[in-house]
């Protein structure tokens, strides 16, 4: 079980970044980085989202963009593997629509089919990468909702507590000021069946009784 509630030191701020800019960059989600940092530093994943979101994510701005373009680069480099570097770039993209009964003819391809062919290209892996985006930011929204229940939760139950410890101060107060009645209504009785004399000197003096 991960009990972990220590403070945060630079080191574990540190992993958490490079974590995460880490799973960015590969494609992965967040919210497996967050799992991957709570194993390492024995915290739940919960609590690396929150310290990742309300801390360390203002910090990396720049590196989170520069994670995401590598990323894309990568995607784009990887999809034009399928083709053969051997061949001109004209040809690379004729193979978009190869004939499926006579070899391919690259030059029955024109220019514009080409172009068509690689826009096209681009268009299917910009939609990709935007669906990726999406499902990111909803895994990271479910886990904000999550934890704002959990912060509720705790809050409501700070509520509790410092309702009954404000019940226990009042309760408190009563005692003492009913002891401090009880006190003053002792002195004035004693007081009032005290007996006093004057002596030679004018002075009152209390009388034993």
């Amino acid at each position: 079980m991960k009990i972990r509630q220590d403070a945060w030191s630079h080191e574990d701020d540190v992993l958490l970044a490079e974590t995460v800019l880490t799973h960015i960059k590969d494609g992965s989600t967040q919210l497996r980085a967050f799992d991957e940092v709570g194993d390492k530093l024995n915290r739940t994943s919960a609590a690396c989202g929150f310290r990742w979101n309300a801390v360390v994510r203002q910090k990396h701005l720049n590196s989170i963009e520069e994670s995401k373009r590598e990323r894309k680069e990568r995607k784009r480099s990887a999809g034009f593997t399928y083709y053969s570097s051997n061949k001109p770039v004209w040809a690379q993209a004729s193979l978009l629509y190869p004939s499926p009964s006579q070899p391919t003819v690259y030059e029955d391809k024109s220019l514009d089919d080409i172009i068509r062919s690689l826009q096209s290209y681009a268009q299917s892996a910009k939609q990709h990468n935007n669906r990726e985006e999406l499902h990111s930011l909803f895994e990271e929204n479910e886990q904000l909702k999550q934890q704002n229940y959990k912060m509720q939760q705790e809050l409501q139950k700070i509520k509790q507590d410092n309702s009954i410890i404000e019940e226990d101060y009042q309760s408190l107060i009563q005692i003492m000021n009913r002891a401090r009645r009880m006190a003053i209504l002792e002195d004035e009785e004693v007081m009032s069946s005290a007996a006093f004399k004057m002596d030679k000197n004018g002075n009152l003096e209390k009388v034993a009784k």
